[in-house]
């Protein structure tokens, strides 16, 4: 019992790092997330190093600079009408982003990428009726992304670079339903990991067919996340556990899976359209292997079973003058977590977002980027099976309902 349980909890390294169906609220630009997060197809500005670095050889400035930070709100309600329970929490996260582009040459573009795709938290009731998944989890994590971009000629261009990733999570637990001490405080751990750090790369290409019509691809490479000195630390143990739960080292490997994205765009007189399709490669990810290295708890092995997730997105862009242009997107995000397999860490099902926002460019090149979004994901009524304790499998379930309302402000400017 208590191998599966340590082993849900670094999952969340995992499954908070999702590109599409996690936990990860998709705000790595805030022009593009007023267009619905699209960008594969689209030249707007510095935050193309992101969603597709072949785009920025086409920018029209030598040097291109946005950043900007979103404040959200994710509401989630829990309840199992069955046996009368009812839990709901509210977190905050304030995810950041701050890239730059650099035309080195007619036809040669450099640029770097500083994100946090995730920043958030989780923080449930402690004790709470599903505690022996999760009490509260706050995870931390930085992307740094370099790109270079070459235009062949004035209709394709390719691009990319590699990325780094560091981050941490501290999470916490009780260790069973009904563990405690002699005193009756619940038996409970703390897992922590720092500094966890890995490489991966990106790369994509942007074809032109003419002055209004472009389609772009860009590929994310799978990103291997090796732990190799997280810590448990185990709380209100009573006498007879004292043996088996003990605070020491802890090993894992997780794949976090690769994304393909494809898009279009189009311009036509004042106005700019663009559709992206993200899928991400969640497949990979089947089980999660942990080695305790200083316990005589072993080696786990938890199943996830995750499938492949697909992402649809709608964006315009509507410029009045020179100074001001609004935005508007649409996107539809579905969940890789399958029936049986949906645990609290992480309570996001499939959802839809409504965006708008606008950018006012002030007459010196300085622009200031305004976006609202709502993210409501779809009610659903399901459970995680695989917490075993005593030998046997134990389900945990109920209906969730989660939504997440966020707003942003970002500053670009070019010369």
């Amino acid at each position: 019992m208590v191998k599966k349980f340590i082993s849900l909890s670094l999952i969340t390294l995992l499954s908070y790092s999702a590109y599409a169906g996690g936990y990860r609220v998709a705000m790595q630009g805030n022009k593009q997330l007023a267009m619905g997060h699209t960008g594969v197809a689209v030249v707007n500005g510095a935050e193309s190093v992101f969603f597709n670095p072949a785009a920025t050889v086409y920018l029209k400035d030598k040097w291109s600079f946005s950043a900007g930070v979103n404040v959200l709100i994710a509401d989630t309600k829990f309840q199992n009408k069955t046996y009368g329970w009812e839990n709901e929490t509210r977190n905050v996260g304030t995810p950041i982003y701050a890239y730059g582009a650099y035309k080195a040459t007619d036809w040669l573009s450099i640029g770097l990428a500083v994100y946090s795709p995730y920043g958030s938290a989780v923080d449930w009731d402690k004790d709470w009726q599903g505690a022996h998944l999760v009490n509260n989890i706050d995870l931390k994590a930085f992307y740094f992304q370099p790109t270079v971009a070459i235009k062949v000629s004035e209709r394709f261009s390719f691009g990319g670079g590699p990325i780094f990733v560091n981050g941490g999570v501290t999470f916490n637990r009780n260790v069973s339903r009904s563990m405690a001490d002699e005193q009756g405080n619940k038996t409970d751990v703390t897992i922590e990991a720092k500094n966890v750090t890995a490489w991966g790369w990106s790369a994509g290409y942007l074809f032109n067919f003419d002055d209004h019509l472009r389609v772009g691809m860009n590929y994310r490479s799978k990103i291997i996340m090796k732990e190799t000195a997280g810590t448990a630390k185990f709380h209100d143990v009573p006498a007879f556990g004292q043996g088996l739960f003990k605070d020491g080292t802890i090993t894992a490997e997780m794949p976090l899976p690769a994304e393909l994205s494809v898009g279009v765009s189009y311009e036509w007189n004042k106005w700019l359209f663009a559709f992206d399709y993200n899928r991400t490669f969640w497949k990979i990810y089947d089980a999660l292997v942990i080695d305790f290295v200083d316990s005589p708890l072993g080696t786990s092995v938890n199943p996830r079973n995750y499938k492949d997730s697909s992402t649809y997105r709608l964006g315009a862009q509507y410029t009045v003058n020179d100074q001001l242009s609004l935005r508007a997107g649409w996107y539809y995000d579905e969940s890789p977590v399958q029936d049986g397999y949906f645990a609290p860490e992480t309570p996001r099902n499939d959802s839809r977002a409504y965006t708008g926002g606008l950018t006012y460019k002030f007459k010196n090149g300085l622009g200031v980027d305004v976006v609202f979004s709502y993210l409501h994901f779809s009610d659903t009524n399901n459970s995680y099976d695989y917490f075993n304790e005593d030998g046997q499998n134990v389900s945990f379930g109920g209906t969730y309902r989660s939504a997440v309302t966020s707003g942003g402000i970002g500053v670009s400017y070019s010369f």
